[in-house]
């Protein structure tokens, strides 16, 4: 899939990302590595598939994501290989078609240039000190 990015989230999950963060971009799965985990996968599913996938023994809402139309499955064998590309491809289009415009057209630039732009945004963003994310959490 194109313009994928990967980060480290919630210490055992990796995030796929369509775009990169510095970007605008944004998160369409989280695959849980942590062991004993309840899940394996969550994704977007969108709110046309959402009930319809809800239905199938295996998946369930994802925990925090659920508003948003996401799914999370129990484990790999509830759909077979050939239907987790599928559903993830189309997790992909569909957070795709949910970028920014701008973040969209930046995409769209040849990768050199995006990858320019990519850097040179991550330089630019000021990292939070430890007290600001304290207090940051504790105002929301």
């Amino acid at each position: 899939l194109p313009h994928i990015a990967e980060t480290s989230q919630w210490a055992d999950r990796l995030a796929l990302w369509v775009g990169d963060k510095a970007i605008g971009g944004k998160m369409f799965a989280v695959l849980n590595f942590e062991p004993g985990g309840n899940r394996v996968l969550s994704y977007a599913a969108g709110p046309e598939r959402y009930h319809e996938l809800l239905e199938i023994e295996g998946l369930f809402p994802a925990p925090y994501s659920a508003r948003n139309h996401w799914v999370a499955a129990h484990h790999w064998h509830v759909f077979p290989d050939s239907e987790w590309h599928e559903e993830l491809r189309q997790a992909h289009a569909l957070t795709l078609a949910k970028l920014p415009p701008r973040t969209r057209l930046l995409l769209a630039s040849p990768p050199a240039e995006a990858k320019r732009t990519i850097t040179t945004l991550k330089k630019a963003k000021p990292k939070k000190s430890a007290t600001e994310k304290v207090k940051n959490g504790a105002a929301r």
